[in-house]
């Protein structure tokens, strides 16, 4: 599996807001033929009584020729992830990492905007400079 371009710097922004990276891919076998690798899987306590919470990471730069061919591609990793943690893992959310700046861009499109609706995407939008996140949105 290749890495996304922004890999490290998402690694980075997430241990900087105090997530314990746990996988690094975090594989999940669907059957005894094909896994799935989902970049990064963290978690954090926030407190005792509430336990741990934890998350996979899909991480996407939108760095190539067509965004709209890189968010059908993003869009159908980032179902089959829920899927298949929501059999193997249900208490992991998945979450697709982008560019703050393609979300203000292209994120912004009212057809992705009622696509990420419908399909209940939540979104970690992150700045690979300053190696931060710069939102949560669920």
């Amino acid at each position: 599996m290749a890495r996304d371009v922004f890999h490290q710097q998402v690694k980075n922004a997430l241990i900087k807001e105090g997530w314990n990276i746990t996988h690094d891919p975090l594989t999940i076998r669907i059957s005894e033929a094909v896994k799935l690798q989902i970049d990064l899987a963290a978690e954090i306590a926030f407190a005792a009584e509430r336990g741990a919470d934890k998350i996979a990471v899909e991480i996407k730069s939108f760095i190539g020729d067509s965004d709209i061919s890189s968010f059908h591609t993003a869009l159908g990793q980032y179902l089959n992830y829920c899927q298949a943690l929501e059999e193997q893992e249900p208490d992991r959310l998945v979450y697709l990492a982008i560019p703050v700046d393609t979300y203000y861009d292209f994120f912004q499109l009212p057809f992705i905007q009622r696509t990420l609706k419908r399909y209940q995407v939540k979104l970690v939008v992150y700045d690979p400079k300053l190696e931060e996140i710069q939102s949560w949105i669920n």
